[in-house]
Parts: C-alpha cells; structure tokens; sequence
C-alpha cells in the first residue's frame, strides 16, 4: 500500500523549504540533511492548507520561499531584496485561515500524490540500480584488462625463463667441451714436450 504523504517544512539559510513525504526521515533524505532536524527544533510537520496544497501538486519535490516571507512555496524562488535589512513584517490581523475542506486535502488527491510519489521514489531507484550495474560492468572490464595483462606479462616471463634456461644449458656444455679440450691438451702438450726433448738429447 502506498504511504500517505505529509507536508514537512524547514528553513536552510535564505530559504523556508517545504516536502511532501512519506515520512520525516524522507524528508530529511529529500532536502539532504546530515543530521535530525526534526529533534533539534529546525523542521516540523505542518497542516497549513496552502503549503500542505503546493507541495502535495508536487510530491517528492523540494519547494522554496525567501525566509521570513509570507509567499507561495515555488520549486524556484528569488531571495528577499534587501537581506541586510529586512523589513520587520509586522504580524497580519489573523484572518481565520480559510479551513475549506481543501485543507485536508481530498482523499483521490492525497492518494493520486501519494502514487506520484512512489512513483519518482521507484524511478530514483531504478536509476540507483542501474548506475550500480554500470560500475559493477566497468569493475568487471578493468578486472578483465588487468586479468589479461597479467597473462601476457607471466606468458612472457615464461618464455624468457626457458630461453635463459636454455642458453644456461648451451654455456655449461660449451664449459664442458673447453674443459675437455683444456684436459686433453695438456696430455698431448706434455707428451709432444716430453718427445722433443728426447730428441733434442739425442742429437747432442
């Protein structure tokens, strides 16, 4: 079932700002506040027949006035002329605020706002899942990028592994062969050196 919505209204620094919601925590949500403004004083329901009107045309939408102004809640509104000085508002004669049954506004439009409501809360939803898909696809697109460089660098350090290892093998047989050949001219130096002197002797 859909929520029933309420007028909630606030002042942040040169503007009244008033929500329709389901809830104060949506309204807190809604206007972007850090901290409960409701328990310290700064925001409050309300029932004032043209606010709860104004914001229940646009549920879920923030509406503004200058502060300390008596006009319509607009989503765009201009700032007081003179803030440095403004005029003392003296308090108007209080008419009887015209308690139409509107103030209470009828049940098909509190219901019909109410669905407007779930509706952009649905939507904004929606676009929450959606935007999380996109990074979840772009984490898994870099995961696989780095997943395939990492694959091409080890396939490389393989290859250079094995011919290293290969060329290893190649130096220690060629140090094999050099010191065979070393050995066996030794034995055939010694026998050549030991012939000539022979001969040399033998010709004294």
């Amino acid at each position: 079932m859909t929520r029933k919505l309420k007028t909630y209204q606030t002042s942040i620094g040169f503007f009244d700002l008033a929500v329709a919601a389901p809830s104060m925590k949506a309204a807190l949500d809604i206007w972007g506040a850090d901290s409960n403004l409701f328990h310290q004083g700064f925001a409050k329901e309300t029932d004032d027949p043209a606010i709860v009107s104004a914001t229940i045309a646009h549920p879920g939408i923030v509406l503004r006035r200058a502060v300390g102004t008596n006009g319509a809640f607009e989503e765009t509104s201009e700032l007081p002329k003179d803030l440095a000085a403004p005029k003392k508002v003296s308090a108007p004669r209080k008419r009887a605020a015209p308690r139409v049954k509107a103030a209470k506004v009828d049940n098909v439009e509190a219901r019909r706002a109410a669905a407007a409501f779930g509706k952009q809360q649905r939507k904004r939803e929606a676009d929450q899942r959606k935007e999380e898909r996109a990074r979840t696809k772009e984490r898994e697109r870099k995961a696989a990028q780095v997943a395939n460089a990492q694959g091409a660098f080890n396939a490389a350090e393989q290859e250079h592994d094995a011919r290293e290892a290969a060329i290893q093998g190649e130096r220690d047989e060629i140090d094999k062969r050099a010191e065979a050949e070393r050995r066996r001219w030794e034995q055939q130096r010694e026998k050549l050196a030991a012939s000539l002197h022979r001969v040399k002797k033998g010709g004294d």
